[in-house]
């Protein structure tokens, strides 16, 4: 008997639908809509991302081939027109709630990466995406230049974004930072690691005074008092391990606290860095550890730009950006549920290929995740019984 439903519509049983209608219904996104409604739309935009469609019309034409299915899905029109409209008037809070609703989901799912201490371990940055100033006129990033920022704090055990902020190109990343009210939302002990744009010393005070631990590189204008060695370490590679306070007055003003100044040289480049932290427990090359695992979040960022639909547009104003950039961030944590669910042994790439090149496909999803890439080209729909003729 040929399974009834595509794999596109078991992709969907993984959505969290009852939290996605509560939005709808918070932001009024359905009210007086009689056809195209917002769960519509989320498909819509779905199936942009999963496919790589690059425009409205890819998306009406697609779709349109298989109509037959639209029933299954949800789907009651695909008409450009409609698509367009909902993007610029229904708020992208809709998407972003269901974003933070797939995190929930993926929190019980996904293992969680080991390393050589017990602390929760995050990466805040930010990455910005380019937009022609002309046509994106509220992402003012410079006279000339338009920008978008995502600035995202990532958790290095799941690999998955806890935290994100999307603004115009033109704000700070600490002020971002501080946004996220990382004081209130991690637990005790976490440690967040972060470049040199994120030297704020009021607000590292803040992440010190609720036992928040931070590691940083230094300035190379930041005054550094040292007041004497922290320890004294036999690891290879370690020049110094002091205790030191910010030297210039306004700097101590704001953190008035001991913190601790780590100096290491790579064996292989001879290249020296230095790192500030307050945290005086670890080993001095596990703070050099720390530092370098925050090379995760650019793996990240340069991973959602060159897999999801998020440097080309499918409208320009903001709220139709951000519908955008919700929904190709939850269908990112989508397939991430979904690898990590099933078990499924290949990487995020490759299940999301896959996925692409079978999503109208009438079979069980379990089976095609038992394929690869090279494989899934046998997958197809069972043939439909003909009737006999006499």
């Amino acid at each position: 008997m040929a399974y009834t439903n595509t794999i596109f519509n078991q992709l969907l049983t993984f959505l969290p639908k009852y939290h996605f209608n509560a939005f709808v219904g918070q932001h009024e996104s359905d009210r007086y809509v009689k056809k195209f409604t917002t769960w519509n739309q989320l498909i819509t935009l779905l199936y942009a991302q999963a496919t790589g469609k690059e425009s409205l019309r890819d998306i009406q034409t697609g779709l349109s081939l298989h109509e037959e299915k639209w029933a299954h899905l949800g789907v009651s029109s695909v008409a450009r027109s409609t698509i367009s409209y909902a993007n610029n008037k229904r708020s992208y809070k809709v998407f972003e709630g269901l974003f933070y609703e797939l995190l929930n989901q993926c929190r019980d799912v996904i293992p969680k990466r080991s390393f050589s201490f017990d602390n929760p371990l995050y990466s805040l940055d930010a990455t910005v995406i380019k937009l022609c100033l002309s046509m994106f006129d509220w992402a003012r990033y410079t006279k000339t230049k338009g920008a978008l920022k995502l600035h995202t704090l990532l958790d290095n055990r799941t690999m998955i974004p806890e935290l994100i902020i999307s603004s115009d190109g033109k704000k700070g990343d600490v002020t971002a930072g501080k946004e996220m009210n990382l004081p209130e939302k991690l637990e005790k002990g976490s440690i967040v690691v972060f470049d040199r744009a994120y030297i704020d010393y009021g607000w590292w005070k803040k992440l010190n005074d609720n036992e928040i631990f931070f590691v940083s590189r230094t300035k190379s204008n930041q005054h550094i008092l040292v007041l004497g060695q922290h320890q004294k370490s036999g690891e290879r590679g370690v020049l110094s391990d002091d205790r030191v306070l910010i030297g210039e007055h306004y700097g101590y003003e704001k953190y008035p606290e001991v913190l601790r100044y780590v100096r290491v040289v790579d064996l292989k480049t001879k290249n020296v860095y230095e790192y500030l932290t307050n945290n005086f427990k670890l080993s001095a090359l596990q703070v050099a550890e720390i530092y370098i695992q925050r090379w995760q979040v650019e793996l990240f960022f340069k991973w959602i730009k060159q897999n999801l639909k998020i440097k080309s547009f499918l409208g320009t104003s903001e709220n139709a950006v951000l519908s955008q950039i919700w929904v190709a961030m939850s269908y990112y944590l989508l397939m991430a549920y979904i690898k990590f669910q099933t078990k499924f042994s290949k990487t995020l790439l490759e299940l999301t290929r896959m996925v692409r090149e079978t999503l109208f496909i009438r079979r069980n999803l379990i089976d095609m995740l038992s394929l690869d890439s090279t494989t899934v080209y046998k997958f197809e729909s069972p043939p439909i019984p003909q009737l006999a003729l006499f």
